[in-house]
């Protein structure tokens, strides 16, 4: 049996809270690059609520990470822009990351990839350019077609899940298959066929 420490109103503000460290973590990351003028894209979960929140906010999920790209060459320029935001600049493993703050842990990070270069020596496709970008607020993220393109060339559960997210609001429909080379095809025109999953 799993021990319960939080009920009623204490756990509902933990959610809440939850919830508005990720948001503040991303305005001010993304504030920070603005002002900078930094390049940069906001994708994975929070570049999704983005999109389905026009069509249907029933339909957004919240998430836990911030997750941007970045241009290779300018990684110097955003250490210094964000660290005096409070955000510690760290690559372990392969994973370029800003933790937020001296205690936090990896998932306490805004992670990043860079444009142009494989996430994974096996991924289909590279990260896309962030040349153009669409806005969600004042913040930059990928225009609709390039983020289906990273969701599915990375094609994780979550991916297929937002994919499908998509899929049953109409953002996506039979006409992008033609759009992506024939793996990420196959791998849409699968989700398109059973988007229950």
């Amino acid at each position: 049996m799993i021990e319960v420490k939080y009920t009623g109103d204490e756990l509902w503000e933990r959610i809440e809270r939850a919830v508005d460290i990720v948001k503040d973590r991303l305005r001010r990351v993304t504030r920070a690059l603005n002002e900078a003028n930094i390049p940069y894209a906001v994708i994975g979960g929070n570049a999704v609520q983005h999109w389905v929140a026009q069509v249907d906010e029933s339909v957004v999920r919240n998430t836990r990470d911030v997750d941007i790209i970045l241009n290779e060459p300018d990684l110097q320029r955003a250490v210094a822009a964000l660290e005096p935001q409070g955000f510690i600049f760290r690559q372990a493993a392969g994973v370029t990351m800003f933790l937020d703050g001296p205690q936090a842990k990896a998932r306490d990070a805004v992670h990043v990839i860079f444009a142009g270069k494989k996430v994974r020596p096996d991924y289909p496709e590279p990260v896309p350019q962030i040349d153009e970008y669409a806005l969600m607020d004042q913040s930059r993220t990928l225009p609709l077609e390039r983020l289906v393109t990273m969701k599915l060339t990375s094609f994780r559960r979550k991916d297929q899940v937002h994919i499908q997210d998509m899929i049953s609001l109409g953002l996506i429909d039979q006409t992008w298959v033609e759009k992506y080379s024939p793996i990420l095809a196959q791998r849409l025109q699968a989700l398109l066929d059973d988007p229950e999953g």
